[in-house]
């Protein structure tokens, strides 16, 4: 009795299985040419994505806009393309309620994954806001992060630079949002600024007239630019001042091309008209302490 039980219910199984496999093959034959149309149209929009992407990147290349934006805009583009051919496919095989559960699941496992790589989705984010901020683009000099040198990528996920010393630097494009940068290049002409003394000798007026007309010789003011040079403190040794001027800056080398002019301009006019830049010096007073010396006689005490 049972081994008949088993029997017809092994034939139940089998026919329940061979059954679902034929609705399955009938199905299959049946939306073989909507299933051959949903592939072509798929292939069709990656197509179109990849030529589409390609004339966007042509205008974006002939505009204003920074390479950052381009590459960025172009990714995005293509994305969408081929995600509405997909969504069209899946319509031509009526699969209208899939497409509803894959947007549903969609939405849950974005909602997982965004908790899961905050980090990186902050870079992300970060990245496209970098992309669009008009003062950072690829070949500025900035200094950021204890770091300086060239932009050389901008992408997604970081900002890379190259330091004097020809190292790249890759910062995370979240440590670049939240921190501040300086940037050398957005602005052709930039302030340096000089600190040197005098001996306390000197006539300070004249001083302030053969340094500035120094720095002028080399370095010419434009309209709303001038030399400011202040007198700052009396020191152990000299009378300092602070002398700043303008001059074409475009990142740090620049900076220290122009300090290193303007030094030795400084001091070639200070050795023509006999103007000290003395060295540190520190007078000891000993008052009216003596030295004396004392001799210490050590003996071997035997017992």
């Amino acid at each position: 009795m049972q081994e008949n039980e088993i029997v017809e219910t092994t034939e139940k199984a089998w026919s329940d299985l061979t059954t679902k496999i034929y609705n399955w093959a009938d199905s299959i034959v049946m939306n073989l040419p909507n299933f051959l149309i949903a592939i072509i149209v798929i292939i069709l929009f990656v197509i179109f994505a990849k030529y589409a992407s390609r004339l966007v990147d042509k205008i974006f290349r002939k505009s204003t806009a920074q390479d950052s934006i381009r590459t960025v805009s172009v990714k995005v583009f293509r994305v969408v393309i081929i995600s509405f051919g997909i969504f069209l496919a899946l319509g031509i095989l009526n699969l209208n309620s899939v497409l509803t559960t894959i947007l549903g699941a969609a939405g849950v496992l974005g909602l997982a994954v965004g908790f899961a790589l905050q980090g990186t989705l902050h870079n992300t984010f970060s990245g496209i806001i970098i992309s669009f901020i008009p003062k950072l683009q690829i070949g500025d000099w900035i200094e950021t992060n204890d770091f300086a040198g060239f932009v050389v990528d901008i992408n997604l996920r970081s900002v890379i630079i190259q330091t004097v010393d020809y190292n790249l630097v890759v910062i995370p494009n979240s440590k670049i949002v939240d921190a501040p940068f300086k940037n050398f290049s957005r602005t052709p002409r930039g302030r340096i600024i000089l600190e040197c003394g005098v001996g306390y000798e000197s006539d300070l007026p004249k001083v302030q007239e053969i340094t500035e007309n120094a720095i002028k010789e080399i370095f010419d003011q434009q309209a709303g630019e001038s030399i400011q040079f202040y007198y700052t403190e009396f020191g152990d040794s000299s009378i300092n001042y602070q002398l700043r001027f303008w001059a074409d800056v475009a990142n740090q080398g620049d900076v220290y091309k122009s300090q290193h002019n303007a030094i030795l301009a400084i001091k070639a006019a200070y050795n023509k008209h006999n103007i000290n830049i003395p060295f540190p010096i520190r007078t000891l007073d000993f008052g009216k302490n003596k030295f004396r010396s004392e001799k210490i006689d050590i003996r071997n005490v035997q017992d």
